[in-house]
């Protein structure tokens, strides 16, 4: 079986063990090769219902979508030679019992994210490249490089605050900075259309 098109493989696919708690996010050419091997199975919400699917089923499935014209704009897609099928969004490991420790990189993009790309001083939205980081308690003062001491800051609010706390700059800060509960990245996804169903399975507060 060979499919086409790598953009919708390259989607995410949000994996859960077989309690149905979220353990993993992988790439839809994962979630199908497991699909196929039988290890896993498509879960679907519709409507407030859950429905399984082996792979077979979830094929069966989306041609019947086809033939009804039901797809939608948000949905990911893969071309096949034979067959057109849809990319599931959650799949479940069906011998799978563990629940892998929740570890959040800190790195520029997950700060950014954290902050929503928002100058924690100024208050505007800003695109990455415009952003920097920030040590709230500057380093020189023994300020760490830490989730509670680092903000998003745009380069003018950057340069004006200088070596100083923002107390000393006369700056106040959008919001206290602390480390996210869940990591940024999924949060981002879960704010989009494409991948809301993962609300089901995580808490993104």
């Amino acid at each position: 079986m060979r499919f086409e098109q790598s953009k919708p493989l390259q989607s995410n696919v949000l994996v859960l063990n077989r309690m149905f708690v979220a353990v993993h996010v992988l790439s839809a050419r994962r979630a199908f090769c497991m699909l196929c091997k039988g290890v896993a199975e498509v879960v679907h919400i519709e409507d407030g219902i859950y429905n399984t699917y082996d792979f077979t089923g979830w094929l069966a499935a989306s041609e019947l979508k086809t033939e009804f014209g039901e797809r939608r704009d948000h949905e990911d897609w893969i071309r096949s030679i034979n067959f057109d099928v849809e990319v599931p969004r959650v799949i479940r490991v069906l011998r799978y019992d563990r629940i892998p420790k929740s570890v959040i990189k800190f790195n520029r993009r997950n700060v950014f994210l954290r902050d929503e790309h928002r100058c924690q001083y100024c208050g505007r939205v800003f695109g990455s490249h415009q952003l920097s980081l920030d040590h709230v308690l500057p380093r020189s003062r023994g300020g760490k490089s830490s989730w509670d001491n680092i903000v998003s800051a745009c380069l003018k609010c950057n340069v004006r605050k200088g070596n100083r706390t923002p107390q000393e700059a006369g700056m106040k800060l959008y919001c206290k900075p602390k480390k996210p509960r869940r990591s940024p990245v999924m949060v981002q996804k879960i704010n989009s259309e494409k991948y809301e169903c993962w609300k089901n399975f995580i808490d993104a507060r």
